[in-house]
């Protein structure tokens, strides 16, 4: 069984979190069986952008990397304490043990910019939240990162990263891709209803 880690910092955003239990969860149930999924929180109660509460299955301290395929790091608002709480000690390291050992890593929007903070993004290409003139995008390079600034999502080895919330599902279904097979990833969209049923 492939594991994938959902890492929750406070302030993330509940439907860029919500792709990869959806993905994940179709697989286990439709598709070919092969993942499952823990949510893992920096506190015990969570509390989302627009003021949606989580519980986490499992909280960070208690993660052990080597138990895990794949990592997934949803974006998250400014307002609501996201990058305080992303921008943990606890978090980077996270993600740089991931990395370290070659697991896939994949973000969605301003996820990236977590990424980069670690350390993991210097030198490879990345992507981020593409609006508001590109400030979020020369963040991330200031970061190390070289930006691909049209393109929706970036792949650079083991890590996923994407421009906006429009391309979440896409995203989960690229992690699903890597963790399986692009035949299983497409069967689980025909069941989700993103490709056509034959």
């Amino acid at each position: 069984m492939k594991k994938v880690c959902l890492l929750l910092p406070n302030g993330f955003e509940a439907v860029e979190a919500s792709v990869f239990t959806d993905v994940i969860g179709w697989n286990k149930e439709e598709g070919d069986g092969s993942t499952d999924l823990v949510t893992v929180g920096t506190r015990k109660e969570l509390t989302c952008t627009f003021n949606f509460t989580v519980v986490p299955e499992m909280l960070i301290e208690d993660v052990q990397v080597d138990h895990f395929d794949a990592l997934a790091l949803p974006g998250g608002f400014d307002q609501a304490g996201f990058y305080e709480d992303a921008y943990r000690s606890d978090v980077l390291e996270l993600i740089r043990e991931f990395d370290k050992q070659g697991k896939i890593i994949a973000s969605i929007c301003v996820g990236a910019l977590v990424l980069g903070k670690s350390g993991v993004l210097q030198g490879r290409n990345a992507t981020t939240y593409n609006l508001e003139n590109g400030m979020r995008q020369k963040r991330l390079a200031e970061m190390g990162a070289t930006v691909i600034p049209d393109q929706p999502i970036v792949i650079d080895r083991n890590i996923i990263t994407s421009y906006n919330p429009a391309t979440a599902f896409d995203v989960a279904f690229s992690l699903l891709e890597s963790l399986t097979s692009l035949e299983n990833a497409n069967h689980v969209r025909k069941l989700m209803g993103f490709l056509p049923s034959e």
